[in-house]
């Protein structure tokens, strides 16, 4: 008698498994990587199948944007507002640290998801009901965001992961330079970052909290 082959059972996609696989994927590879064949692949299905889920490659990046916005935290306003916007800070450089391939993508789509929105009316709500007028709401929001978007784009370049990573590179570059006498100040910087495994942590929360004694300063005055 003929054995009977059984057909693998797989889960019927939607757009959010189609999104979530593209996120995975440009976690992975790469936005550059990226396209309907090779998501296709991952989902094994063929390029058009995607296109009952999402209605262009345009339509995928909204999408995957969208699920990064989601996994910020949004301010609150059931607390100071710095404590808060510091919170979201942190929150926002920790998930670009996941989805590098999403810096420089945050403010770029023109047709925003609901999470997106979301959190652009938290961020607003937030430091308008803290009593920054709507022009200084406007400068604090585009200051934290230029920070935050500015740290995150120098991270995600930098040829080390850990601080011991790090006082090691610094440690080969000082090997290369040959004649330190010429740099005393770049050798005190070496021997600082070697010595206190500097930590890039606590590089952007010494940063951010400037940024937001400035704010508080500048709405305490207007």
């Amino acid at each position: 008698m003929a054995k009977t082959t059984k057909t693998p059972h797989r889960t019927p996609l939607n757009r959010e498994s189609v999104l979530r696989a593209a996120v995975a994927l440009a976690d992975e590879t790469g936005i550059e990587s990226l396209s309907m064949r090779r998501l296709g692949q991952e989902l094994g299905v063929v390029p058009m199948a995607l296109y009952k889920h999402v209605a262009s490659k345009e339509d995928l990046l909204d999408g995957m944007v969208d699920i990064v916005f989601g996994e910020i935290e949004d301010p609150s306003t059931a607390t100071d507002w710095k404590g808060a916007m510091r919170r979201r800070a942190t929150s926002a450089r920790a998930v670009l640290r996941r989805h590098r391939w999403a810096i420089g993508l945050m403010e770029s789509r023109t047709n925003p998801g609901p999470a997106n929105l979301r959190h652009h009316e938290a961020v607003m709500r937030c430091l308008r009901e803290a009593g920054f007028p709507f022009e200084l709401a406007v400068h604090a929001y585009s200051m934290q965001d230029s920070y935050i978007y500015g740290f995150a784009l120098q991270e995600k370049t930098l040829p080390f992961e850990t601080p011991d990573e790090h006082a090691e590179l610094v440690q080969e570059k000082a090997e290369r330079v040959g004649d330190l006498d010429e740099y005393p100040y770049l050798v005190e910087l070496a021997t600082h970052l070697v010595q206190a495994r500097y930590d890039y942590a606590a590089e952007f929360e010494w940063g951010l909290d400037l940024v937001l004694e400035a704010l508080e300063r500048a709405r305490q005055t207007t």
